[in-house]
């Protein structure tokens, strides 16, 4: 499995999040932070995305 970043839309159809409700998880420590790829540019490790997919209560009461 090939090392992939995210960017935002990705992140967002992954997820099902809105951009807003992603950065209001991440300042509340309940979301991977961003990787800087530049000096206006982030993206997330497409494993983090998976590991949290994986582990929200949601997916485990499933």
């Amino acid at each position: 499995m090939g090392y992939r970043m995210l960017r935002l839309p990705d992140v967002v159809q992954a997820t099902g999040l809105g951009r807003s409700t992603i950065y209001a998880k991440i300042a509340a420590g309940e979301f991977p932070a961003p990787v800087k790829l530049g000096a206006r540019a982030v993206a997330w490790p497409e494993s983090a995305i998976a590991e949290w997919l994986a582990n929200r209560p949601s997916a485990r009461a499933a």
